[in-house]
């Protein structure tokens, strides 16, 4: 993730989300307009994360939330979901190492248990591996969704005894898969669909939205940009007024 240089063609902006979350749409209709299975669309998303988080680094945002596999995704032809775990265990052997040496942090937000224990495994050495590199955090959204994360959040306050009258929104943002994290600022989806998607639900209560008619593979540093610099235009008044 070189290519620095690049970014001295994108003006600098009034300000920057410190958070970004990306809902990646539209890889099967990327493939279908190609003659490709659907398939192929997805590992051409694969391929452009590689992009995205250059142009992330370039661009100044430190956190970047990628919604991979939600937990509504299980009910998509059998078929494609094993073809999306083995695209899952492709990209490992061949991301990971450069992702690492380029500074990535990976995280992993979800479920791992309904995943073999060998794919767990996987990404569990991922995340070990790249945790201490600070470039740039790379939160994964693998089996996600965000109604989910929620009840596991509740789950785990439960099990820890906390007294009712103690809990607040700040245990409860504690207790999700991004704990420790800011929420997110801003929220990008591609292929022109206007929904959240069970995406960040909790997180993205003020995030601003951006959303875009390019099909996820397509997706590039120009379009990254234009979304940043919406956001920078962007009155952020979290329920008051500005004077």
């Amino acid at each position: 993730m070189s290519h620095a240089q690049e970014s001295t063609q994108y003006p600098p902006l009034p300000a920057l989300p410190a958070h970004v979350g990306i809902i990646m749409d539209g890889n099967g209709r990327w493939a279908r307009k190609r003659g490709l299975p659907r398939l192929a669309g997805h590992r051409a998303g694969v391929e452009n994360l590689r992009q995205v988080l250059r142009s992330a680094v370039e661009l100044g945002v430190p956190i970047v939330t990628l919604y991979a596999f939600s937990t509504e995704n299980w009910h998509r032809p059998p078929d494609e979901v094993r073809g999306l775990l083995r695209i899952l265990n492709d990209a490992l052997d061949k991301e990971v190492g450069e992702l690492h040496k380029n500074g990535v942090q990976l995280r992993h937000l979800g479920d791992l248990s309904p995943l073999s224990p060998h794919l767990k495994a996987r990404i569990q050495d991922a995340v070990a591996l790249t945790r201490d590199n600070d470039r740039i955090i790379a939160n994964i959204a693998f089996n996600y969704g965000g109604r989910q994360e929620i009840v596991a959040a509740v789950r785990r306050i439960v099990r820890q005894n906390i007294p009712p009258d103690t809990i607040d929104e700040a245990l409860i943002s504690d207790h999700l898969y991004t704990a420790g994290q800011p929420d997110v600022d801003l929220v990008i989806r591609t292929s022109g669909e206007m929904r959240v998607s069970n995406f960040m639900i909790w997180q993205g209560a003020y995030a601003e939205y951006y959303m875009t008619p390019k099909l996820w593979p397509d997706f590039d540093k120009d379009e990254f940009y234009r979304a940043l610099e919406a956001f920078s235009q962007r009155d952020r008044r979290y329920g008051g007024l500005n004077s």
